[in-house]
């Protein structure tokens, strides 16, 4: 896998209350990731970009909301977002300063 591959699959990173108690407590950051990527793709491609080994990974589907403006209407797209768990000692400098 490249680097170019792998940032295909890590969309973005989520930074929420909730993802920011994961990282400090648990060594778990989240991810949007490409619906189609599998764990073992979502693995190499964290262990590639950030440089750290990582422990688990876990996905989860979501259906994209309705929304409507004024009479017309339509949907957000769906998306799938990855919470991964770093081994013991192992933390990403990327999310340091959040």
């Amino acid at each position: 896998m490249t680097k170019e591959e792998a940032y295909k699959i890590l969309r973005r990173p989520l930074i929420t209350e909730k993802s920011t108690d994961l990282k400090e407590e648990f060594n778990k950051i989240t991810f949007e990731v490409d619906r189609r990527a599998n764990k073992i793709q979502i693995r190499k491609a964290v262990e590639l970009i950030f440089n750290v080994s990582v422990e688990d990974v876990r996905t989860m589907n979501f259906k994209g909301k309705k929304v409507r403006m004024g009479r017309f209407q339509g949907k957000l797209p769906d998306w799938k977002k990855a919470i991964v768990t770093l081994k013991p000692g192992q933390k990403v400098e990327f999310f340091e300063g959040v």
